[in-house]
């Protein structure tokens, strides 16, 4: 959980799957699962069946740069935990289970290599961590604190490891390390359980030391079959050693300049080596490399030329030609489950991975066909097999005639004051939605999936091409005009529009390149500066663009390589611009001069120095839940109900004594139930939505505007208390002849309360249709003087449906679901939700579309997920078979919104307090409030005695 706050979040993926450029990979143990780490800092969970079938399961965020490599964190099955390390040196420690983060450090430091090493002490197991990398020595590191313990140093030339190995001993207790580093200098060091219980006071040196010549080493492993050989893989070559002295058994050039980038031992006999391109080649040792041979050892000390090639056994392919943008990540991995399996593995910069089950014997004709994939799936692939299609944020407003894929959304900004979600397409043009209403449209059947046109939206057309950025500063500082709405584009121009009215105020054309970044300068800058925002471009260009003069006041543009971070220095009225070749340019805002510009150390200092970084283009594309702590509310759900009871009585007491001056302007929670977030997984790729709901925000939100309706002491907290035999003691709520009493008092109310706040109905669907006769578009109006307002009251409403639709179990009882359906007016998934879980540190876990399609595993319920369900028998088995944590939150989330939903007037999401749509007819019919009070309780108290069972 993301603090104490219970905060859920549900994607919308899109039907473009986001980009998976695999760096590197990792089997399970197991083997029920593959772990891809990509060049963008994501993870994924592949689920891995006993024939082999592959479904991608969930997508994990929290690294922010390319992740390095992947490594098991523990030795026990029932805790599948894993390690990742990135370039910019963050390491997590995993959960895979659930796709929680449950550790996280970051070290001065990049790892490319990782190894678990688990050792006794006593009647303990400990874990360490063994990395290498950039650094000159071995960190061995805590497996579940991630905290450096000690460190294995060289005193001969010591040098960057390449790569590193650990030899397990049967015979002894010492278990020997054995890396070569970057000049081909071999060493080992010895692990014994004294070693590992040091703390970093003590240096361990090592034991040996000695020069192999294997340049550009690429991997290093140990014959678990023999426990007498190493293979050590060199880009132009590889070589078998005797493990015991490091003697040289067999070398082998490699042939039509080929690079090798690994191998590893498929048996005693036999080992495997794979080319960049993605090749693999299986070769039989001579007898003078196996130590069961009489022969063994015979050639050592003989010049390496005279050494036997192996005979060549069969060719591995990757299974499709197309052009990859870097080299395919491959690795051999063998073991038990059921059976013994031998499996290689490749994962490519398309986001495939392709799995070969070599077989135990090689056949010798098998060499000319090669070995054939046994499974090869991508991250687009699956997306494409599932109906219905993933849904994206607008997709029913994108859809174009005759063209199968939807307008992508290619930049977004949410404004939670208003609810609404504005979203930039790939064709220039923006559109406005209310969030609630638009994700309701994607993922929930009803009448609104027919009509044309809806959700109601404004289009604003004026840029020429895509739009790459989208700016409401009014969000940042309240200094800021709340009309104005700043888009950037392709088309080099920055455009202020007035979100009210939906005219184009101003074009600035100023840069000579798309425009990739809109900020807001800090509040201590100079008056003039503080109406600006600031732009950044392809160009390495950057202005400072006047909202209020309509003018650019500075453009910097001498900058010579790519702008990677702006930073302020407002009391010297400096603006810094930090590029990718390390320079640093200081311009004087004011004035537009350039003040200096700097590289190396003091480049470093100066941003150092400065009092605000901005990244640039990547702001906040790793870290999608970082920007969110400060909507999050983070108190503990054990304290929820006594704090939402204390608010209903505050607010009841401020609203009876302010209502009569001031209807209708009811106090925010300063917390938002609902935060709309865009990500990219990659720059080219368009925006994944992610909403956040905050179900602390949500409970209070609802209770604020029970206790804001006119009339208020009709429904105080105490009288709902004696109406309801005191609800917060969980007794049974407003029933029989009491409610009815109540509720023929609350009726009238009500009716006025509608006609007071709700406009006119009547009025405004006839206006609507009759602009919509006018332009012939089904776009929404808004005058200045209702800023945005449109459905603005029903807001908590349609995001309590919106989140109770999605977390209820559909599909286990389908008399409750009747319930839910008619009376309560939820409405039915499409297909199974996409869930997300918060874990530490603002990391975050999303689960792909179809994850609960495969892949014959039992789920947390102890239901078989691996034949195929019915859509609807799916979604509540989906709901509550992802995980633990997952449906931990989730029955916590449903139970304490449906205790809220029980004591409110209007505790249905059908009726004259949801708004209708501006172009739905009338329905005969349409059932009163006080009719939809008995059936929640009772559906409740069903509710209840399922999640018992």
């Amino acid at each position: 959980m993301a603090g104490n706050s219970l905060v859920l979040p549900i994607v919308l993926w899109g039907r473009r799957a986001p980009t998976h450029c695999i760096s590197t990979l990792l089997l399970m143990d197991d083997a029920s699962m593959i772990v891809t780490g990509c060049h963008d800092g994501q993870i994924c969970l592949w689920d891995l069946s006993l024939d082999l079938e592959i479904n991608p399961r969930a997508l994990l965020f929290g690294h922010t740069a390319s992740v390095t490599c992947l490594s098991k964190a523990s030795a026990s099955s029932d805790k599948q935990y894993i390690v990742s390390a990135s370039e910019s040196g963050e390491m997590c420690l995993w959960d895979v289970n659930d796709g929680r983060c449950i550790e996280f450090t970051k070290l001065a430091c990049t790892h490319t290599g990782i190894q678990f090493y688990q050792f006794t002490v006593g009647t303990q197991r400990e874990g360490r961590l063994l990395c290498h990398g950039h650094y000159p020595e071995i960190l061995v590191v805590d497996a579940t604190s991630l905290e450096v313990l000690y460190s294995l140093l060289s005193k001969i030339s010591p040098d960057w490891i390449s790569s590193m190995t650990i030899i397990r001993s049967d015979r002894t207790q010492e278990d020997t390390v054995v890396a070569v580093s970057v000049t081909g200098i071999l060493k080992v060091w010895i692990i014994t359980s004294e070693v590992s219980r040091m703390q970093d006071t003590t240096p361990v040196f090592e034991e040996e030391s000695k020069p192999i010549y294997c340049q550009n080493c690429q991997s290093i492993s140990f014959c678990a079959f023999t426990q007498r050989s190493l293979l050590v893989v060199c880009s132009k070559y590889w070589r078998v050693f005797d493990a015991g002295d490091y003697s040289l058994l067999c070398s082998v050039p490699s042939e039509n300049d080929q690079t090798w980038t690994g191998g590893n031992f498929v048996s005693a006999d036999k080992v495997i080596v794979w080319t960049e391109d993605g090749q693999s080649f299986i070769y039989k040792l001579p007898a003078s490399c196996l130590p069961a041979s009489d022969s063994f050892r015979r050639d050592v000390g003989k010049a390496v030329e005279n050494l036997i090639p192996p005979l060549l056994y069969s060719v591995l392919d990757r299974a499709d030609k197309q052009l990859l943008i870097c080299p395919p990540v491959t690795r051999f991995f063998y073991g038990h489950r059921e059976s013994s399996y031998k499996l290689l593995i490749q994962g490519d910069s398309s986001g495939r991975l392709c799995i070969w089950s070599v077989p135990d014997t090689l056949e010798q004709q098998a060499s000319a066909k090669g070995l054939q994939t046994t499974t090869s799936v991508s991250l687009q692939q699956a997306f494409d097999k599932l109906t219905p299609r993933p849904a994206g944020i607008i997709d029913q407003l994108s859809l174009i005639p005759n063209i199968n894929e939807p307008l992508k959304v290619t930049a977004s900004v949410y404004i939670p004051a208003h609810g609404r979600l504005v979203c930039g397409r790939e064709d220039g043009s923006i559109v406005i939605v209310p969030a609630t209403q638009t994700a309701i449209v994607q993922l929930l059947q009803g009448e609104h999936m027919l009509r044309r046109g809806w959700p109601p939206h404004r289009t604003l057309r004026g840029h020429r091409n895509k739009i790459t950025c989208l700016l409401y500063p009014h969000q940042a500082s309240s200094r800021y005009d709340q009309r104005y709405l700043i888009s950037g584009g392709v088309d080099f121009s920055v455009v202020i529009w007035d979100i009210f009215s939906g005219e184009m105020k101003h074009i600035f054309c100023v840069h000579g390149g798309e425009i990739t970044q809109l900020l807001v300068p800090p509040e201590n800058c100079s008056a003039r500066v503080q109406h600006c925002i600031c732009s950044v471009a392809s160009d390495h260009s950057v202005g400072l663009l006047s909202l209020r003069e309509k003018k650019c006041i500075m453009l910097a543009s001498r900058h010579l390589f790519p702008i990677q971070v702006i930073k302020w220095r407002p009391s010297d009225d400096y603006l810094v611009v930090g590029c990718s070749d390390g320079s640093v340019y200081v311009w004087q805002m004011d004035t537009g001069a350039l003040d200096r510009c700097v590289m190396g150390i003091t480049a470093v200092e100066i941003l150092n120095a400065c009092d605000e970084a901005v990244p640039a283009a990547v702001d906040s594309l790793s870290h999608p839940a970082v920007n969110l702590k400060q909507a999050m509310t983070r108190r503990s759900l054990a304290a929820l109900k006594n704090v939402a009871h204390q608010k209903l009585q505050t607010l009841a007491t401020n609203l009876l004594a302010s209502e009569a001056s001031d209807k209708g302007n009811l106090p925010k929670y300063s917390h938002n139930s609902l935060m709309v977030q865009a990500i990219k997984t990659n720059l080219t790729d368009p925006d994944i939505h992610v909403l956040f709901f905050d179900v602390e925000a949500l409970i209070i939100q609802l209770l604020t505007e029970e206790a804001s309706r006119p009339n208020t002491a009709l429904i105080s907290p105490e009288n709902l208390q004696k109406a309801s035999g005191g609800s917060d003691k969980g007794g049974s709520f407003l029933t029989g002849k009491r409610a009815a009493v109540l509720f023929q008092q609350v009726k009238e109310t009500i009716k006025e309360n509608i006609k007071e706040h709700l406009l006119d109905d009547e009025d405004e669907d006839e206006e609507l249709m009759r602009q919509r006769r006018e332009d012939g578009d089904p776009e929404y109006r808004s005058s200045k003087s209702k800023p945005l307002t449109l459905l603005e009251y029903n807001l908590t409403m349609d995001t309590a449906k919106l989140f109770m639709s999605c977390l209820h179990a559909w599909g286990l009882n389908s008399v409750l679901d009747e319930l839910c359906l008619d009376r309560l007016g939820m409405l039915k998934p499409h297909c199974s939700v996409s869930f997300g879980l918060l874990s530490r540190g603002g990391h975050m876990s999303l689960m792909l579309p179809g994850y609960n399609q495969p892949v014959g595993k039992p789920s947390c319920d102890g239901v078989e997920l691996g034949r195929k369900m019915s859509i609807t028998e799916g979604l509540g088995k989906g709901t509550y078979g992802v995980s633990h944590a997952v449906t931990t939150q989730h029955l916590l989330s449903v139970i304490s919104l449906a205790n809220t939903l029980m004591s409110m007037t209007n505790a249905t999401f059908i009726g004259d307090h949801m708004k209708k749509g501006p172009t739905r007819p009338p329905r005969p019919g349409t059932p009163e409030m006080s009719k939809m009070k008995a059936p929640p309780s009772v559906s409740s108290h069903a509710a209840q005695g399922q999640i018992k069972q």
